[in-house]
Order: structure tokens, then C-alpha cells, then sequence
């Protein structure tokens, strides 16, 4: 039985996914990490050299190169089922903890030991995720409260900054951070999640039926519904580059984030909240129609760029009907 899993899912970020590798393998080397590791990357079928990168420049990591994009939840669920996670019993192969890492971040330091000692000084933990940081080292919020009827309010143009960083938008205060100390969240950012092994087989793998966006909150929902705490561990600092493959694509990006969304309340909101969630969709994507057919500067959008984002709206309303 291995100390630390890594599952660090891919799609067409090469450059990017050699930089965690090397910071992951470089960190541990050079504290002599004492914590047993195990990589495990899972490439949703890219077409840019990186599963052939993997194999010549990090041979010590095990690579499963899937010939189709799997998503966020199902590549992490290959990691998860190599190590025997999908079974309610321990194995001999399954890692104490296993790390979920976005290929677009960097490991500074002893963030990887820090979170494995603090859920080896919290039983009560089920998972804990980093301090995160932006490639310029500026400050990213790193976990949030499950998301209500106010972030639907919330996410739309010209909100006041000091509302959007606010808890009534999931985030918690920046003083937090700052202090340094392990403090409870709802669910840390994906990007970089530790969970207990425990608390995986018990609560089953993620969700697949999330194919991008909001697997960990559902995984987080169902970790601290199954009697498990969750908490951002500070003193572990990652830099995360944030949404470098979703960048890739938009129109079908707002329909997905939506979908998605709808699933999350499906399967976590009571039925007036679900109602209440559907209608402020509808109205806010109502809006998003008419406003999206005038640029900034007062100058029309192009045809095709005005046609697929009202056409990713209206999908987002007949979805939400």
C-alpha cells in the first residue's frame, strides 16, 4: 500500500502537463520525501505528443492513454479503478490518499507532504485541498461553499467585485488564507483535491454523468453528507494556470457549465429550491440573449459568433425548462 495516488487527467495541454510532472517528481525528490507515490496520467485522447511525452520524459509515472475524452470525472475514475477504488474493500495496490491534480499547475515546495501529514493528523478529514495561486502568484480563491440561489444571482456582468468575493458567492474570507491554518470549507477547488481512500469507498467514485464542471462539488457533496470533513490545507501552495483545455472551445463550453449545473441541483437541491434555480437560469439567460448581440463598443458581433452564443443560450434555457 502506497502513501500518495496522483491522477492527473489531460486533453492537448503537452507543455503544461510536462511542468506538473516535473514539479510533482522534483518536489518529492528533493525533500527526500518519505511518503511512498504512485502517478497515475490519464490522456483523453490528445493530439499533441503528450501521451509520447510522458513515456520518454517521466517514465516513472504510469500512463493510460484513453482513445476517446473521457471528461474531468470519468479520466480521474480510470486513476481511481487502477488502484482498486471502485471496491468497497481495501486492496493491496490502493494508495492511503489519492491526489487529484489539474495538468496546469505547478507543486511548490512540501505542499504534497503537508496535505498528507494533515489528513494523517485529522482522521475526521475526507479530503483538503491546497492553497492555490495564479501563474503570477496572485491570489485564487482555492475553496467554496456549495453553491445557492445567490451565485445564480451573482454571475452576471457589472456585480460589484466586493460581491463576488464575497461569502454570499461562495468564498471564503482572504484573512483565512493568510493566517495559514487548516480551516473547513464546503469543497476545494478540483485542481488540486486530496481525498481519503476511506472516504472514496464509501461514497463510490465520481460522477460521470458530469462530463466537465462540478464533479468535485458533487464528490465534495457526497463526502461531507456521508459524515467526513473537508478543509484547505494553506501552508500547501500550488500555482494553477486555470482552464487551459476549456479555453479550447466557448459556445459549447456555456452549455456544458450549464448542464452540469443542473445535474449539481438535481441531485443536491429540495424541490422549491430546484424551481427557484430553474427561473433565475431562464431570466439570467434571457438577458444573456439580448446582450450578447452588441460588443462593448456598441459595434455588432460577427454573424457566426452571435449565432452560436445565442443558440448555447437558448440551449441553456430549454434545458433549464
Amino acid at each position: 500500500m502506497s502513501d500518495l495516488g496522483i491522477v492527473i487527467v489531460s486533453w492537448n495541454v503537452r507543455n503544461l502537463l510536462a511542468g506538473c510532472l516535473e514539479s510533482v517528481t522534483g518536489s518529492l525528490s528533493a525533500l527526500h520525501s518519505p511518503l511512498s507515490t504512485e502517478i497515475i496520467v490519464v490522456d483523453n485522447a490528445s493530439t499533441d505528443g503528450s501521451a509520447d511525452m510522458v513515456c520518454r520524459q517521466f517514465p516513472q509515472a504510469r500512463l493510460i492513454a484513453s482513445e476517446r475524452n473521457l471528461g474531468f470525472a470519468g479520466g480521474n475514475n480510470v486513476g481511481l479503478r487502477a488502484w482498486g477504488l471502485d471496491a468497497s474493500y481495501s486492496t493491496l495496490c490502493a494508495p492511503r490518499y489519492v491526489l487529484l491534480l489539474n495538468p496546469d499547475t505547478i507543486v511548490h515546495g512540501d505542499a504534497l507532504v503537508t496535505m498528507a501529514h494533515f489528513m494523517d493528523a485529522a482522521s475526521q478529514a475526507g479530503a483538503c485541498g491546497a492553497r492555490l495561486i495564479y501563474g503570477d502568484g496572485g491570489f485564487q480563491h482555492s475553496a467554496f461553499g456549495f453553491p445557492g440561489l445567490w451565485q445564480i444571482v451573482l454571475d452576471a456582468p457589472g456585480v460589484h467585485p466586493r460581491l463576488l468575493d464575497s461569502r454570499l458567492n461562495g468564498r471564503y474570507n482572504r484573512k483565512l488564507y493568510a493566517a495559514g491554518q487548516p480551516f473547513e470549507v464546503d469543497h476545494p477547488l478540483g485542481a488540486a483535491m486530496l481525498v481519503r481512500a476511506k472516504a472514496i469507498r464509501q461514497v463510490g467514485l465520481m460522477d460521470e454523468g458530469f462530463h466537465m464542471y462540478c464533479e468535485e462539488i458533487d464528490w465534495s457533496w457526497r463526502i461531507k453528507k456521508g459524515g467526513w470533513k473537508i478543509f484547505c490545507v494553506p501552508r500547501a501552495e500550488i500555482a494553477h494556470y486555470g482552464g487551459q483545455s476549456t479555453r479550447q472551445v466557448k459556445p459549447e463550453m456555456i452549455v456544458a457549465l450549464w448542464a452540469s449545473r443542473l445535474r449539481l441541483y438535481r441531485k443536491h437541491y429540495p424541490a422549491w429550491k430546484l424551481a427557484a434555480a430553474k427561473w433565475l437560469v431562464r431570466h439570467k439567460m434571457r438577458g444573456e440573449v439580448r446582450r450578447v448581440g452588441v460588443a462593448p463598443s456598441g459595434q455588432e458581433t460577427d454573424g457566426a459568433t452571435h449565432a452560436a452564443l445565442v443558440g448555447a443560450y437558448q440551449r441553456v434555457i430549454e434545458l433549464f425548462a
